[in-house]
């Protein structure tokens, strides 16, 4: 696993693609949280933390992650070399497993130079070090957790074809739906007590939490339980090849 898992992320780190995901990101991140005039902005919202930054990410993250698990298994599978894998002495699970931690430290890498924003903030506040360190981190956790669930989301979409750009065109509006759709289906406000336990389901409502630097429990289990359930489909896909 651990061969397969260096094979995947150097995979990355040799082609263009892991750099234009880590470069998009951060431009595009430095763009709204310095640059442009939005809420987001730390000088405009005149806030000493980093609540745009985790803001931002959610919906870069909906696209670029797809775009960087994309070629998981579809990839294999139009090259052919899915067999030679399955055949290697790895499990199932192994080779999954490989696939997600591998595209998980591709987004670590990324998220890395962005602690950088943590010391600038820092000293901009009107008194230097007015910022909550305990919630920044929380928040950063709870940014990983998005970035995995978007991950297993992804490698499941690759798994069901060969074709990469259908792969991400699955992977982006589940994505997309997962996040948005039962925060949609409950501003209807039409469904009463129901329509809380809807909203519950969506992804929204655990980031909208986490992000804030409060790290509950039930977010937490929320997050491993989509992971969870997204790598097993994709486990599934790959038995279905001995039915």
């Amino acid at each position: 696993m651990w061969s397969l898992y260096l094979k995947e992320l150097k995979s990355y780190l040799s082609s263009l693609l892991g750099y234009i995901f880590i470069g998009v990101f951060l431009v595009f991140a430095g763009l709204f949280i310095w640059v442009f005039p939005n809420i987001n902005n730390v000088l405009y919202s005149g806030l000493a933390d980093l609540q745009g930054l985790f803001n931002i990410s959610k919906f870069l993250f909906l696209f670029l992650v797809p775009a960087i698990t994309m070629r998981s298994f579809a990839e294999e599978k139009r090259n052919g070399t899915i067999e030679l894998i399955l055949t290697k002495p790895l499990s199932d699970i192994q080779i999954i497993l490989a696939k997600f931690f591998s595209s998980l430290t591709l987004l670590v890498i990324a998220l890395l130079p962005t602690l950088i924003y943590i010391i600038t903030v820092y000293n901009l506040g009107s008194t230097p070090g007015n910022i909550d360190m305990g919630s920044t981190w929380g928040s950063y956790l709870g940014l990983v957790f998005l970035g995995s669930t978007f991950i297993a989301i992804g490698i499941f979409a690759s798994s069901l074809t060969n074709n990469q750009i259908i792969a991400f065109i699955l992977a982006a509006p589940l994505c997309f739906i997962l996040y948005f759709g039962f925060e949609f289906i409950y501003s209807f406000e039409v469904l009463g007590s129901f329509g809380y336990l809807i909203k519950t389901i969506g992804i929204d409502h655990h980031y909208a939490s986490i992000s804030k630097g409060v790290v509950d429990s039930r977010d937490i289990l929320y997050f491993l339980s989509m992971i969870f359930f997204f790598l097993l489909g994709t486990r599934i896909v790959l038995l279905s090849r001995k039915w």
